[in-house]
């Protein structure tokens, strides 16, 4: 990588003579304690990649037991059982209980990741799971930053918030949707797209395309902005509109566009009410 310096260390110096001249060969080597370490133009050190043992193949490095690191900003452990380290490119595909875990505890969980150095990203077309204190994210397939603090899931997602973690009974608000959804720390949001529905006890909230508003920790949910076929629903009673605003704080929702109600009383008649 331009800008990059790469050295192998805790290796005797045959084992850098295990390049393209022994692949070319058809030789195949391998080596026990590989480490491969990266620094930035600063001379500061940038990442790091272990593992117990390496099979050097060509340009290829294929490692067991690995665990990668990488500092700075973005301050990341990468384990798995096994993974392929591309020489020339720093690119690798980690498999098997793939785990990512970041400097203030978030956890992702995979069966397989592929590392592109260059642009700075993790993707996976598996299974994901996301935890951290009082949140966990399932879905199929995913994008992000090594560190986590901006990510996309694709499709079939389903986001677990703890809202009342302190007290003896657990509030959980449950939001899924056909996706993708984008998580973004940054910003404390997570936007969700396409048949998005979300449950709290009793009570339901569906529409097109939502967006979550958390707290700095990530850890609560302060605000549902909801938009596109927008329905509310508890027990018998019905709520619909094109927009809906929900404040956890002060537990109202504010409706805009041709809001509509409808609540059941106790017999077989309804009361209803409707508005712009």
């Amino acid at each position: 990588m331009p800008g990059k310096k790469i050295i192998i260390v805790g290796l005797s110096a045959i084992v850098l003579m295990f390049n393209l001249s022994w692949a070319e060969d058809g030789v195949e080597q391998k080596i026990e304690g590989f480490s491969l370490h990266g620094y930035d133009e600063n001379g500061e050190k940038a990442w790091d990649v272990k593992g117990d043992t390496a099979d050097m193949q060509g340009k290829d490095v294929v490692l067991t037991n690995v665990n990668a690191n990488t500092y700075g900003e973005q301050e990341v452990n990468i384990t798995a059982n096994t993974g392929t380290l591309n020489q020339e490119k720093g690119d690798m595909v980690l498999e098997e209980d793939v785990v990512i875990t970041n400097k203030t505890g978030e956890r992702l969980m995979t069966d397989s990741i592929y590392w592109n150095r260059d642009k700075d990203l993790v993707s996976t077309k598996d299974d994901v799971v996301i935890t951290d204190d009082g949140l966990t994210v399932t879905g199929t397939g995913m994008e992000a930053k090594p560190g986590l603090k901006s990510a996309q899931i694709k499709e079939d997602v389903t986001v677990m918030v703890d809202t009342e973690p302190d007290k003896n009974i657990e509030k959980f608000v449950t939001i899924t949707s056909d996706g993708p959804v984008e998580i973004d720390q940054a910003l404390f949001r997570a936007t969700f797209d396409k048949n998005v529905v979300a449950v709290q006890l009793d009570r339901i909230l569906k529409a097109d395309r939502m967006e979550v508003y958390f707290t700095e920790a990530m850890d609560n949910i302060t605000k549902l902005e909801c938009i596109g076929n927008v329905v509310i629903e508890q027990g018998e009673n019905r709520t619909y509109a094109d927009r809906a605003t929900y404040d956890a704080v002060t537990k109202k929702v504010t409706l805009s566009g041709r809001p509509k109600l409808i609540f059941m009383t106790e017999g077989e008649n309804a009361f209803t009410a409707s508005g712009n």
